[in-house]
This record gives C-alpha cells, sequence and structure tokens, in this order.
C-alpha cells in the first residue's frame, strides 16, 4: 500500500501562568539543536490525540499540568523547523505552580509579554507576536493562503 511522505507533527503549549501577577508565559531554554528559548512542546506520538501531546509535553518539559484554553494556530511553514519540515498546533494554556526544566529543556522562565527574550527557537517569534494579538483581542492567529 502507498503510504505517503508527510511533515512531522507537533505541539507547542503558551503556559499562562494564572496564579503570578500578569499571567506570565513559561519559555524553555533548549538543551538540543536549534537552540535559544522555545515555546514548551514537542512531537506527537503515533496513536496520540495532538491535544493530550499538547498536556503531556508541558508536564514533560516543565513539571506544570495544564488546562487547554484555545487553539492559537497551526504553523506549517516548510522552514519553520531546520531539522525537517515540521507543522505544530499551537495551543494556549493555563496552569498553576513553579515551572521546573526537565526532559530536554535545559532551563526555563516565566516571561512578561514586554519582556521576551531575543534568541528564539523556530517561527516562535512570530506565534508570540500572534499570541499577543490573542490576548489583546481575543482573536486567534490569521489564516495564511
Amino acid at each position: 500500500m502507498y503510504k505517503p511522505v508527510t511533515p512531522l507533527l507537533a505541539a507547542d503549549i503558551i503556559i499562562e501562568l494564572i496564579d503570578f501577577p500578569g499571567r506570565p508565559i513559561v519559555l524553555i531554554e533548549r538543551a538540543n539543536p536549534p537552540y535559544g528559548w522555545a515555546i514548551p512542546g514537542g512531537f506527537v506520538d503515533v496513536g496520540e490525540i495532538i491535544e493530550r501531546a499538547a498536556v503531556r509535553e508541558a508536564q514533560e518539559e516543565v513539571s506544570l499540568k495544564v488546562e487547554l484554553k484555545a487553539l492559537l494556530g497551526i504553523y506549517s511553514d516548510p522552514v519553520r523547523d531546520s531539522r525537517g519540515h515540521t507543522v505544530t498546533a499551537v495551543y494556549v494554556a493555563e496552569a498553576k505552580g513553579i515551572p521546573i526544566a526537565a526532559d530536554d529543556a535545559k532551563n526555563c522562565q516565566m516571561f512578561r509579554l514586554d519582556e521576551l527574550p531575543v534568541l528564539l527557537a523556530f517561527d516562535h517569534a512570530q506565534v508570540l507576536a500572534d499570541y499577543k494579538v490573542y490576548r489583546e483581542t481575543g482573536q486567534v492567529a490569521t489564516l495564511i493562503v
């Protein structure tokens, strides 16, 4: 049977810490290439629902139990990941507690939207720009056709 060659599938999760003033978000410092700060996330396992992958990745990378609130958007630019064509679904979620770096996160920190790090991995500068619009207006990412 013919099996198509397709992009890899990932789930990323913007975690708002609701028990801190201003609802800062959590970013990880990647331990593996491509280096830089990134939204927590990772690849969806075969047989796994993508929303469950997002929740799992939040637990694995920053040790937080999250509640998904919205799908911000699907990001599919073939050059967004230097390792190869990867499509990601980016979710917005809420959590309480202190994030702790684990798995392939070298470090993690809370950031206010006006104090984001300069060196962001992947296309996360665009994703976080879309998230800022979402925080201000409630509108999810604009579709690109």
